[in-house]
C-alpha cells in the first residue's frame, strides 16, 4: 500500500518535466493517474510508456488545453469514467516566455497570465466542481514557484502569474473548506527540465546571458544546498501533498527550492 493508493489523480504539464515526474511519482505510490498536456502526441507516449508497468486501471492521458474550460471539464469526465471519481487535481501546466522588462507586450503578458493565472483558476473550479458532486471532498494542489515570493526583471509576466498561483491557492482554500476541499501547493526554485532549456536559450536571445547554462549557474550560486533541483527533488513533497498525510494542511505553499528564498 503506498501513500495514496486508491486515489484517482490528474496532472497537467504531465508530458514532460516536472509534471511527468509527480504524476509517475503518484503511479508508484498506488495511485490511479490521468497524464494530461496540450501536446497530445507527447502525452500519448508518455501515457503508454507508464501503461506498460501499471495497466490501463492505473494510467489514462487526455489532451487539454488548461484555458479552455470545455477541455478542462472533457479530461475531468474522461478521468472519472476511467477511474470513477476525481481526488487530486494537480494544476501544474505552465508557460514561461522571458522578456527584458521595458520590452514586455500585451502579448507576452496575456499568453503567460491566460495559461499560468487563468488556466490554475478553471482547473481548480472545474476540479471542485466534480469534487463538491461527489460529496467526498478532495484536494487541489497548484504549482507556483520562486518567482512567487520575489520578482525577477527578465520574467516580469511569470512572476505576475505564480504570485496569482497564490493568491488563488489562499481564496479557493477559503471559499473550498466548506466541502471538505483543500487547496495547496508547492513552490519549486530552480529545476533542470525542458522548460528551464528553453528558458536558458530565450534568455541569451533577449541579451540577459551571453552562453549556454550561465542563467542556471548564477542562480544556483544561491542555493544553500549547493545545486539546482532534479524533478525527483520535488515529488516527495508532491505525493505528500496528495496523501492523507496533509489533510490538516490548506491555504499554504511549500518552497522546494534547496533555500534560495527564504521567506
Amino acid at each position: 500500500m503506498g501513500r495514496v493508493s486508491g486515489r484517482s489523480c490528474i496532472v497537467t504539464g504531465a508530458a514532460q518535466g516536472i509534471g511527468r515526474a509527480i504524476a509517475e511519482a503518484l503511479l508508484e505510490e498506488g495511485a490511479s493517474v490521468c497524464f494530461a498536456d496540450i501536446n497530445g502526441d507527447k502525452i500519448a507516449k508518455v501515457a503508454d510508456a507508464n501503461l506498460k508497468t501499471y495497466g490501463d486501471s492505473k494510467v489514462t492521458h487526455a489532451q487539454v488545453d488548461v484555458t479552455d474550460r470545455a477541455t478542462v471539464r472533457a479530461m475531468i469526465d474522461h478521468t472519472v469514467a476511467s477511474f470513477g471519481r476525481l481526488d487530486v487535481k494537480f494544476n501544474n501546466a505552465g508557460v514561461n516566455r522571458p522578456m527584458n522588462f521595458m520590452d514586455v507586450t500585451e502579448d507576452n503578458w496575456n499568453f503567460i497570465m491566460g495559461v499560468n493565472g487563468l488556466g490554475c483558476m478553471i482547473g481548480m473550479q472545474e476540479a471542485a466542481r466534480q469534487m463538491i458532486a461527489q460529496g467526498t471532498g478532495g484536494k487541489i494542489i497548484n504549482t507556483a514557484s520562486i518567482a512567487s515570493r520575489q520578482g525577477y526583471d527578465n520574467v516580469a509576466p511569470y512572476c505576475a502569474s505564480k504570485f496569482a498561483v497564490v493568491a488563488l491557492t489562499q481564496s479557493g482554500a477559503r471559499d473550498l473548506a466548506k466541502h471538505n476541499i483543500t487547496v495547496t501547493g508547492f513552490a519549486p526554485g530552480v529545476v533542470a527540465t525542458e522548460m528551464w532549456e528553453q528558458v536558458d536559450q530565450d534568455l541569451m536571445d533577449i541579451g540577459a546571458a551571453e552562453r549556454p547554462g550561465q542563467a542556471m549557474e548564477e542562480f544556483a550560486s544561491e542555493i544553500l544546498r549547493g545545486r539546482v533541483a532534479k524533478p525527483q527533488d520535488i515529488t516527495g513533497t508532491t505525493t505528500f501533498l496528495a496523501s492523507p498525510e496533509s489533510d490538516y494542511m490548506t491555504g499554504q505553499i511549500v518552497m522546494i527550492d534547496g533555500g534560495m528564498t527564504l521567506v
